[in-house]
């Protein structure tokens, strides 16, 4: 190995199994030196408690345990992007910038300023697939333009699904080709500004149980019928490969839940307004109600309809919501209450443990019925009727919503079928003089 350096950037692949970025550097002819920057740019943004910070922080513990067994070390900085390169590039040999690619808009704006930055010093920036196992542009249809349905997208991901598409990159034969160093210390969570959130967080390795009757039990909030591993395919700590695997192997249902991950991907890369403006440009008429009480009373779980109220304290309690009252809650807030999708969508971004800017923004246009493979505007989910049919004995609304049933539950903040009828005359009013417009 040379004596100049290549450098791994993890950014959202916290692992040293199955990257396929690092393979590359691991395999470039110099050693590698591991970096992570904590970027003030998204932190600054985020409550001082935030869980997802604690557990990048978390995951990068464990990433350091293993390097230093190898007798290296991770380097993890703290500031502007653009100025912790100028450091590295000053204090460090390096020749090559290796990482995976992140199809965010800030990420995509960052990398390019990045790797011109990079580029005038001589220093070429690589950056590769792995978030997903078909990016971008990859599954197109026979006009070669980026689906916008769902059902076809998904026959075309099958289609072309191999075997190569799922291998395993291979990185850990190489992993002697750190760069050797003595340890360097980790910034804590309070040098960054932050603080423990009390959370739990899930387990890393899906447990295949749940995998394979996923089908039969992932609608039923009160059974662990899901694998709660959003959050490690949010920050790379689980190969989207290796998931894959399994889920073929066991599940075409849970399989097709990933499916769902990369068609929302690829919308956000192609259509890139969806992160504040609804895909269907026509629902940008609908007069959405501005009830700050209303929507308060939605986020503190006390709308009177238990399903919904367990869900949100959940989401508040422990940063997850079940997947199937994901549904109903962002129904009842788009529907029932008339109240603005984004409001929803930037309430979980700032909630959910597991949040992806796709597929967040990808679900609440679903629901709200301005999405891709939208709901219907005119189906609308009977709270009642949801809770009867996957809660029937209550126990998931009793764990989150112990005074159901007693005087201290408030009664509902809005009549179902008023709701109903009013959600169906707006939209259809909206929706009618937007088409006559256009």
């Amino acid at each position: 190995m040379s004596t100049k350096l290549s450098v791994h950037w993890f950014r959202r692949d916290l692992r040293l199994d199955d990257n396929r970025a690092l393979f590359h550097a691991l395999t470039s002819g110099h050693s590698v030196l591991p970096i992570f920057i904590f970027d003030p740019e998204i932190l600054d943004e985020l409550p001082r408690n935030d869980g997802r910070v604690e557990f990048i922080h978390k995951c990068l513990q464990d990433l350091q345990k293993s390097l230093l067994e190898m007798g290296s070390s991770l380097l993890v900085k703290h500031g502007t992007v653009e100025e912790i390169w100028r450091e590295l590039i000053d204090e460090y040999p390096i020749v090559e910038v290796y990482t995976n690619r992140d199809y965010e808009p800030y990420a995509i704006k960052r990398d390019q300023g990045i790797s011109e930055f990079l580029g005038e010093k001589g220093i070429e920036f690589k950056d590769f697939r792995d978030h997903v196992i078909f990016e971008k542009d990859e599954v197109l249809s026979k006009s070669d333009k980026p689906y916008t349905v769902f059902t076809p997208y998904s026959r075309m991901w099958r289609s072309q699904l191999t075997k190569e598409r799922l291998a395993d990159v291979g990185t850990e034969p190489h992993l002697e080709n750190f760069w050797k160093t003595s340890p360097i210390n980790l910034p804590t969570l309070a040098e960054i500004g932050f603080e423990s959130s009390g959370l739990t967080f899930p387990p890393r390795i899906p447990d295949k149980k749940i995998i394979k009757v996923y089908d039969e039990k992932r609608n039923f909030p009160a059974v662990e019928g899901t694998t709660r591993i959003g959050v490690h395919l949010r920050f790379g700590t689980m190969s989207i490969r290796k998931l894959a695997r399994v889920a073929k192997a066991l599940n075409d249902t849970y399989l097709n839940e990933l499916i769902w991950r990369e068609f929302y991907s690829q919308i956000l890369w192609n259509f890139p307004h969806v992160v504040d403006q609804p895909f269907r440009a026509t629902y940008a008429a609908i007069p959405w109600r501005k009830d700050e009480e209303d929507f308060k009373r939605w986020c503190d779980g006390k709308t009177g309809y238990p399903m919904v109220d367990a869900g949100m304290r959940e989401l508040n309690a422990t940063g997850h919501m079940h997947n199937r009252v994901r549904m109903v809650v962002a129904s009842f807030l788009t529907k029932h209450l008339l109240l603005n999708w984004q409001w929803g969508e930037a309430y979980f971004a700032e909630k959910l443990l597991d949040y992806e800017l796709a597929s967040n923004s990808g679900g609440w246009q679903w629901a709200a019925g301005c999405g891709t493979d939208a709901a219907p505007y005119f189906r609308i989910f009977n709270p009642e009727s949801q809770m009867k049919k996957f809660d029937p004995k209550l126990k998931y609304v009793r764990k989150w919503v112990p005074e159901y049933g007693t005087p201290l539950y408030p009664p509902p903040i809005v009549d179902h079928k008023f709701a109903r009828t009013r959600c169906l005359d707006v939209y259809k009013m909206a929706l009618g003089k937007a088409e006559q417009k256009a």
